[in-house]
């Protein structure tokens, strides 16, 4: 399958892309059981302009339409505010109703504060709820992601943290997945649940401040360090499994590779039983 532009033709590489069409980084997937469609997200060019976008595609990879978000999302040619390169809409999911779709970021809004470093915890990330029969998002909470838990092999050199995935438990409580990396340490995830309704509504607010909003509060619920892998991929992706013949359910995550040959698409299931 190809994910195609309105007029149907591919989706063009950063390379081949005219500078007044946007370039995808599609992060997130989701199937839409209800009306047999495909829900996913990109990060977007900010570089070049563009950011976020919300998308529904048939399963061919028509396009059905583009849910827009808001401004807030927009990107800054002067980047002193909006999303930041790379580190925009990465985690998608759905309500068990299938009405509403939750869109997280990857990291904050540059004008909600910094990416997590070593020393400190990074700005809040917005999630989104989006009602998916209006198009229209509904409400917004705010999560703030841990500090960089690991150190790189050589200081100085890149490391980084922030959300990588999100999946709903049922109609409020939420898992958040938290990606870290550093460079010749290697990967570090931590699972979280959060109760979406512990935390204020952001969405009225432009700019977010330790006064004016409430964060959800997050447990944690899997350090992967522990689980017994052999190797810590990049986990970007989390689904249910079948159900479980003692009713438990099967919690399944998966690697993005990077298209980089010394990574692996890694595929690891746990019973999961909050």
């Amino acid at each position: 399958m190809t994910l195609r532009q309105r007029d149907g033709s591919a989706w063009p590489s950063r390379r081949q892309a005219p500078a007044d069409v946007p370039v995808i980084d599609p992060e997130a997937l989701r199937w839409r059981p209800d009306t047999g469609t495909l829900l996913w997200t990109t990060e977007g060019d900010v570089r070049r302009g563009f950011g976020p976008a919300f998308f529904e595609s048939q399963r061919d990879g028509t396009l059905i339409r583009e849910i827009p978000l808001p401004p807030l999302f927009h990107a800054d040619p002067d980047r002193r505010r909006g999303p930041r390169d790379n580190l925009g809409l990465e985690g998608l999911a759905l309500t068990s109703d299938g009405r509403h779709a939750w869109l997280a970021m990857e990291n904050a809004l540059i004008q909600d504060g910094p990416s997590p470093t070593l020393a400190a915890p990074g700005g809040p990330c917005r999630f989104t709820q989006v009602d998916l029969a209006s198009g229209k998002p509904s409400r917004q909470i705010a999560y703030v992601p841990d500090a960089i838990p690991v150190r790189p092999l050589l200081p100085g050199t890149y490391a980084d943290n922030g959300v990588s995935e999100i999946l709903m438990i049922d109609d409020h409580r939420m898992l958040v997945l938290e990606r870290a990396y550093a460079t010749g340490t290697g990967n570090s995830l931590r699972l979280y649940e959060i109760d979406t309704r512990g935390a204020t509504d952001t969405l009225p607010l432009e700019r977010l401040s330790a006064d004016n909003h409430r964060p959800a509060s997050k447990t944690l619920v899997a350090d992967f360090t522990t689980l017994g892998l052999t190797r810590l991929d990049n986990f970007e992706g989390m689904c249910w499994g079948p159900q479980r013949a003692d009713g438990k359910r099967l919690l399944v995550v998966v690697s993005d590779d990077n298209f980089n040959p010394l990574q692996v698409t890694q595929f690891a299931a746990f019973e999961f039983t909050g």
